[in-house]
């Protein structure tokens, strides 16, 4: 066996490890009962570290080496410099950070969950303060392995080769013109009639809907299925793909447009390309890009008249015939532009508007320019300045809202904007090269833009970092012009 085939071998068995850990996680996040937290930590901590012990086995430095000499397509050579990062990053991290964060998560995880029940900051605030720190740390190594500052070493983490002075400049237009724009959206709107759907709706009643939709969207349920949990997400692997979404009897549009996001998200990871999974080059660009497709689906295809005429029968069907349901008051309805406190139930207008709050704190956070218990007035302070929004003492409302910080998913944020960016770019290009797209989907095909996606995004896997591919795709280099372009076009 060649050294580069044993390093292949070696990535097949760590793949399928941690397809098993992203079960566990999923099983954490969905059915797990409180009590088993502590125990749970510690179980993935164990797992984390054997698999942590298999990527810094120092036997892998002389294999690189050898592989390196060897005669290798452009794919795999591209596969091994994959390889040779990932060995990088890993040695930067020792056994004992790693225990000590996911220790810290499992207990963050639990006390986020409790605090934002009881609307507590300080109690959510005495378990981040300890996982902030392993945060730090793990970015500070991570920084100097790859020569990047601390948290330009955690957006790189989620997309390859980005860094704060690009995500500033990626931002910078959309704090210029989003203001403008959400007034002027509102005001548009301000005197159309609207009429509100009547329930209660029922939760299995919804859960059929979803279904009924995710399959509409190419979901596959043979190597997939739909939970609740308290926050949606998309988890598993591209062979088990878990999507959750949560319900209110009172109000549908929520779990449904989660569903659909997650949908996307789905569809991308059962999407990438099947002759490289288990392999660098086999996993999602970016997530940046991951969210690039939740939003093609939920933002670009589903808030639109023709998936609301096609919505309209199902609901009809489901919950009973009522006037609100019809398509016209139902793309109304879907795309109503508010402001509000909730980053998930936000409109996709005013949604940039929570992203460019979270991606101002997070730098400050890991720079050490504030600390934990600044969160809530930094937050108050700039929901008051990018939204006209009053956030003081709602915590559950505020800072509390949002899984990502008691996950340790520092750096994450930011790829919501580029990924509604990218959703925009994709989408034009998409139309452009589809002129038949609208007719199709008026008869309820919605089939085209996924199958072009697939050709254009999740075909290349991990080939090209996430500006690289948005050139591939569209001819044109990422940025905000295309998601300015559809705003206005879509709401005035």
């Amino acid at each position: 066996m060649s050294a580069y085939a044993e390093l292949k071998a070696r990535k097949e068995t760590i793949y399928r490890l941690e397809h098993l850990q992203s079960i566990v996680t999923w099983d954490r996040m969905v059915n797990m009962p409180p009590g088993s937290a502590k125990a749970r930590a510690a179980a993935q901590g164990e797992f984390e570290a054997l698999v942590q012990r298999m990527q810094t086995d120092p036997a892998l430095d002389d294999l690189l080496a050898k592989a390196e000499d060897e005669t290798l397509a452009s794919a795999d050579a591209a596969n091994l410099v994959l390889m040779r990062r990932e060995r990088l990053t890993a040695s930067a991290v020792p056994e004992d950070l790693l225990r000590r964060r996911t220790n810290a998560i499992g207990a963050a995880s639990q006390a986020w969950a409790k605090a934002r029940s009881a609307n507590d900051w300080d109690m959510f605030a005495e378990a981040l303060a300890p996982l902030l720190a392993c945060v730090r740390e793990r970015a500070e190594r991570l920084g100097d392995a790859l020569e990047l500052s601390p948290y330009d070493a955690l957006l790189d983490e989620f997309d390859r080769g980005l860094t704060l002075e690009q995500v500033k400049a990626l931002f910078a237009p959309v704090t210029d013109w989003l203001p403008g724009l959400i007034d002027s959206a509102i005001a548009k709107q301000a005197n159309e009639q609207i009429i509100e759907p009547q329930g209660p709706f029922p939760i299995e009643a919804q859960r059929q809907v979803g279904i009924a939709v995710m399959t509409l969207l190419g979901f596959d349920f043979e190597v997939g299925r739909l939970d609740v949990s308290a926050h949606p997400f998309t988890g598993g692997t591209s062979e088990d793909v878990r999507i959750t979404t949560r319900y209110r009897e009172d109000e549908f549009f929520q779990s449904l447009l989660g569903i659909i996001h997650e949908t996307g998200h789905a569809r991308y990871q059962a999407g990438l390309p099947p002759i490289w999974r288990g392999q660098p080059l086999g996993v999602a660009c970016s997530m940046s890009m991951h969210e690039g497709q939740s939003l093609s689906f939920e933002k670009q295809l589903a808030l639109s008249p023709t998936f609301a005429s096609t919505l309209s029968p199902l609901l009809a069907e489901t919950f009973g015939p009522q006037p609100a349901f019809d398509p016209a008051n139902l793309f109304k309805l879907m795309t109503r532009v508010r402001r509000g406190k909730i980053r998930v139930d936000a409109d996709e207008v005013t949604y940039p508007a929570h992203v460019l709050l979270r991606s101002e704190i997070e730098p400050a956070l890991i720079a050490g320019e504030i600390r934990v218990g600044d969160i809530p007035a930094w937050w108050d302070e700039r929901m008051g300045r990018l939204l006209d929004v009053d956030t003081r003492g709602d915590f559950a409302g505020g800072p509390l809202q949002d899984i990502h910080w008691s996950q340790g998913m520092f750096g994450y944020f930011p790829s919501y904007l580029i990924g509604a960016m990218i959703a925009a770019q994709l989408n034009a290009a998409y139309r452009a090269a589809t002129p038949d797209h609208e007719a199709r989907e008026t008869s309820g095909d919605f089939s085209g833009y996924p199958v072009w996606l697939d050709r254009n995004i999740w075909s290349a896997g991990a080939q090209h970092t996430t500006g690289e591919l948005v050139v591939r795709a569209t001819g044109k280099p990422l940025s905000a012009d295309a998601l300015k372009a559809h705003f206005e076009r879509r709401y005035l």
